[in-house]
């Protein structure tokens, strides 16, 4: 579906037909970061106090990798059941190449986990991982992660491990897409934004500015940069694919553009009314009524009018969520 964010109007195209309503200035921007296989399961072997009984089989999803721990690897996570991982608990995994052990519990149930090799010979933490860990899919795709899902579960320009869910607008995108918009001319740039489950988490408040996401770390290379102020010189359109690329830059005009490259965190959250100093169009899923992608297409395309569409948009048949079809704002 084509939107046209100035005067509402809709069309409906074939996702291939992209290229063409794009023009050779335009500057289509992708998020590259890569889907971990970031759900483990373990055994709480000690430790857990008397909340949880010894040997309970636990699920952990791991989050992120905390930077303010530099010697040790940490990681925050949650967990099912929360009650298991108290501070102080171990962890005991298919492969005991590493444990785990509970540092300390952060807020919404966040838990701080420790790993550890079990010796010199034990591998890469990311090959163990690699080795161990489950696709993270979608809380509403209920059936457990097959071997496929690895590859299927990640967008074509993926080559940064650190998210637990995919940038969904781009597993729209194949080969012969990128071809056909290097034909056209337009140019394609990337920013990296590792994605945290508090995607999937809905906005309950009453008000939005009630509603907080967490941080999430992201980073705006050189020569993407480079290619930003080229368009912006052309008098190009900067279309972000997804909604990450939208916060990523976004949070990086407000962060003062800081040093090129350099990771920053983001709890950047887009609703209406907003400023929007980079993004001028996107590419985008259907999302979930009461969800912060939801408000953030409305403050880009304006409430009425995204809402009308996805009235169209149910009466025509479109597929919703993360393997639906896509919209085109601009």
């Amino acid at each position: 579906m084509g939107l046209d964010r100035a005067t509402g109007a809709i069309r409906h195209h074939s996702f291939r037909e992209l290229p063409s309503l794009l023009n050779r200035e335009d500057l289509l921007i992708v998020n590259d970061t890569r889907v971990l296989p970031a759900r483990l399961f373990a055994k709480v072997t000690g430790g857990a106090g008397a909340a949880a009984p010894r040997d309970l089989e636990v699920e952990v999803l791991l989050l992120r990798q905390e930077p303010a721990h530099p010697s040790e690897r940490v990681w925050s996570a949650l967990a099912r059941p929360a009650k298991a991982l108290r501070p102080g608990a171990s962890l005991q995994f298919t492969d005991p190449s590493y444990r785990g052990r509970v540092l300390g519990m952060g807020e919404r149930g966040v838990r701080h986990v420790a790993f550890a090799a079990a010796g010199a010979e034990a591998p890469a933490f990311e090959a163990w991982l690699t080795r161990v860990g489950h696709v993270p899919l979608p809380p509403y795709i209920d059936r457990p992660d097959e071997p496929e899902d690895r590859e299927r579960y990640q967008t074509i320009f993926a080559r940064e491990p650190g998210s637990v869910a995919a940038p969904t607008a781009a597993l729209h995108f194949t080969d012969e897409t990128l071809v056909a918009l290097r034909e056209r001319g337009v140019e394609i740039a990337f920013v990296t934004l590792h994605v945290g489950s508090g995607t999937f988490r809905p906005v309950a408040a009453e008000h939005p500015e009630g509603h907080a996401l967490d941080p999430e770390p992201y980073r705006i290379p050189p020569e993407t940069v480079a290619a930003l102020r080229k368009s912006r010189a052309l008098g190009g359109r900067v279309v972000a694919v997804g909604t990450t690329c939208v916060r990523a830059l976004e949070s990086w005009a407000r962060d003062g553009e800081p040093g090129e490259g350099a990771w920053r965190d983001t709890g950047l959250f887009i609703f209406p009314p907003f400023e929007f100093r980079v993004v001028s169009g996107m590419v985008t899923n259907f999302h979930l009524p009461r969800s912060s992608l939801l408000m953030l297409v409305c403050a880009l395309a304006g409430l009425d009018r995204v809402l009308h569409a996805y009235e169209v948009a149910i009466a025509e048949g479109y597929r919703f969520y993360s393997y639906g079809d896509a919209m085109f704002v601009i």
